[in-house]
């Protein structure tokens, strides 16, 4: 081991030299127009790429599930604030959007947060009602489309002589709201439907709730929903995702699945206690749980990965949450998803032991040492139920624990040494190996910063960087992991036995407007490197799946970097080709360590970048192209051992503004263009800042 470290600082100083001496050039010039030769040898093919590489990750933080994919429309809508005398100035948020309170209609002494009388958390708000007015309380921020039906329920308790009033307002007139009346309550909670159709289109609607009568009133909870939401789910922003064919969805964290009670939220939606998540400080519903997920991942025809607590968690809840999950109605965990309402066994293949259990950050965070036993633990409490499952560990290559400082933390030192102590990734591969089938890995890129291992921190990003360096960053990220992975199958002989592929649990570029374009390029060149490297990649999941769209209430159309995602995943092959060049990507102008890997990220064709894959049906070949820098750059292409058809396609995203958007109510700014063409030219000029993917059909 020691000879091997040895041989990597050589290798990491001599990357650095080079640098220094262009980094005058580099760093002020914009990369100028150049002709690359690229040759793809169709004889040359390599492990099918997985459609799993375009999966998403979504998780209860801010507004992302309960608002975002959701259709419910009230927040507190099981109470857990308090109700308040008046609207204040700034709602308290959290990490989300501000959420809406519920405020009080009549005298404030005559409303009451009731724990004798509950149905459920810790408290039922009680109204004491007069003949004299109306009180109660009301919801506003409520978005209606005209003629929209709305659909809900409301669970009261209450004395027989009080009459409740439910009331949707879109004006201050009589005729611009609808109420339900509501009488004969009973002591005992009972739930009642509620039915409006709305007046106008408005954003800021509210509901009323209000008993008039000589006695009280109990709220338990109440619900009100698009009538056209699917399961519970919003009916426009499933289309949108579905558009995407994103293969897999990772859930329900994240940082929240450390903290998550996942008990908490099955059964009856409406008697699910809303709690308080010790991770982001917001208080959820725990309306949508596992089931809920797993009907989403059904609409979209996707496989579920479902993340289980092993922060706070403990082997013995993980058990019981795979028998809940796909044991059959004999067991006793199956019997109760079955009297939950799903009889049949949801055959979950994909569980992933923790989230970022090497963070500091998590709930129940411990050294390495420790969570290696405690995955073993999770691994044979999960398997006795289900031995077929593909378990999926907590890793972090040296990149993530240097990056994160996680590394300086625990051992002081900046760089992360391979198989110490904080290399997380190396201690499972030594010791849980046999406990795991895919090692799960996650990293963000800055737009702004970088880190720098010699400063050990993050610092600003050079003003003149040039811009196919801002571009490959995700894709640096990931060589980092293909560099370290290697590295390990010298180290560890029994990974070379037992493949492990990575899956990339988490993964984004921060820092730039989600409805920007700029970030387009980038990604794409992401996709390209786990492309290049499908023996390792087998699945990704992106931060976040919402991200992918702009929406508001009512509305949602896919963002630039949605339209890319939808683009590779419906249009790029699946049995890569070898695409080589006769322009080597440039030296790392930083040492290598952390996010830069020892060799660029790329393919041979600087500045370009260019993959190629069959179709699994070998009847076409696509081939990608990305110009990620700010010329026009051409490209001579030449094609060995395949010979094409005259008919394909193009498809190009080439918007001339590297900032232009696609934010919904406005005019989009971004496209993918699609043209019928005969072939593929042998020399081809792609415009600045540019995805093209080309599907030629093969002769027959």
């Amino acid at each position: 081991m020691e000879n091997h470290m040895k041989h990597r600082t050589i290798k990491r100083s001599f990357f650095w030299v080079l640098p220094l001496l262009l980094l005058g050039i580099t760093m002020t010039n914009a990369q100028p127009s150049t002709t690359v030769e690229a040759s793809i040898n169709a004889s040359e093919t390599h492990e099918p790429v997985s459609e799993y590489i375009y999966g998403q990750f979504v998780e209860h933080i801010g507004d992302i599930v309960n608002d975002g994919i959701w259709a419910e429309m009230l927040d507190s809508r099981k109470f857990y604030h308090p109700i308040l005398e008046e609207k204040p100035e700034q709602e308290e948020g959290g990490f989300r959007a501000p959420a809406n309170r519920w405020i009080a209609i009549g005298p404030m002494n005559a409303i009451s947060l009731d724990s004798s009388h509950v149905f459920t958390g810790e408290h039922s708000p009680k109204v004491a009602t007069s003949a004299q007015d109306k009180r109660g309380f009301w919801q506003d921020r409520l978005s209606l489309v005209k003629g929209k039906e709305y659909t809900g329920r409301i669970v009261l308790a209450g004395e027989d002589d009080v009459t409740i009033h439910a009331t949707l307002v879109w004006g201050e007139s009589a005729d611009q709201q609808q109420t339900i009346k509501i009488g004969e309550l009973t002591k005992e909670y009972q739930t009642y439907d509620l039915s409006y159709t709305a007046g106008t289109n408005t954003t800021n609607a509210r509901l009323e709730i209000t008993g008039t009568g000589d006695g009280a009133f109990w709220t338990g909870a109440v619900s009100l929903m698009p009538g056209d939401n699917v399961e519970g789910f919003r009916k426009e922003v499933l289309a949108v995702l579905k558009s995407l064919n994103s293969g897999v969805y990772r859930f329900p964290g994240g940082n929240f699945v450390s903290g998550h009670e996942w008990r908490h939220a099955i059964g009856p939606i409406d008697m699910r206690p809303p709690i308080m998540d010790p991770h982001w400080g917001v208080v959820q519903p725990n309306d949508v749980g596992t089931d809920e997920f797993l009907t989403l991942t059904r609409l979209l025809d996707v496989e579920p990965y479902i993340t289980v607590n092993a922060g706070f968690g403990d082997a013995w809840s993980a058990k019981e949450q795979v028998e809940y999950v796909n044991g059959s109605t004999d067991t006793r965990m199956g019997k109760m998803r079955a009297e939950n309402g799903h009889p049949e066994p949801y055959n979950v293949k994909f569980w992933g032991v923790g989230n970022e259990a090497w963070g500091s950050w998590q709930m129940g965070a411990m050294s390495l040492d420790q969570f290696v036993i405690k995955h073993n633990l999770f691994a044979k409490a999960m398997l006795d139920v289900d031995p077929s499952i593909k378990l999926i560990g907590s890793g972090a290559m040296p990149d993530a624990m240097t990056c994160s400082e996680e590394s300086l933390k625990r051992t002081g030192k900046i760089v992360t040494e391979y198989l110490g102590e904080a290399d997380w990734t190396g201690g499972l591969f030594q010791h849980s190996l046999h406990n795991m089938d895919i090692i799960s890995e996650h990293f963000y890129a800055y737009a702004e910063r970088r880190f720098d291992i010699e400063k050990g921190e993050s610092v600003p990003i050079d003003p003149n960087e040039p811009l196919t360096d801002w571009m490959r960053r995700p894709a640096n990220h990931m060589k980092t992991k293909v560099e370290a992975y290697h590295d390990y199958l010298e180290l560890i002989p029994e990974l070379q036995e037992k493949k492990v592929p990575i899956a990339l649990a988490e993964w984004a570029y921060s820092g730039t407007p989600s409805t920007s374009y700029k970030v387009v390029p980038a990604y794409a060149w992401g996709f390209h490197e786990m492309i290049r490297h499908s023996d390792l990649y087998y699945m990704a999941n992106f931060t976040f799946a919402t991200s992918l769209m702009s929406m508001t209430r009512t509305d949602a159309i896919l963002t630039p970097t949605g339209e890319l995602f939808k683009l590779y995943a419906n249009q790029f092959g699946t049995i890569p080709v070898t695409v080589s060049g006769n322009s080597p990507q440039p030296e790392p102008r930083y040492p290598a360590g952390g996010q830069v890997p020892e060799v660029h990220a790329g393919s041979d064709t600087f500045p370009l970048d260019v993959v190629a894959a069959f179709t699994e049906d070998r009847s076409a070949m696509t081939i990608a192209v990305i110009n990620p820098s700010d010329s026009e750059q051409t490209l001579n292409l030449t094609f060995k051992d395949v010979e094409f058809g005259n008919a394909g396609t193009l498809w190009r995203m080439a918007p001339d503004d590297i900032n232009a958007q696609n934010v919904i109510g406005q005019e989009p700014e971004v496209e993918v263009e699609k043209e019928e063409i005969n072939g593929i030219p042998d020399t081809i000029t792609f415009k600045p800042h540019s995805v093209n993917l080309y599907k030629i059909n093969i002769k027959e």
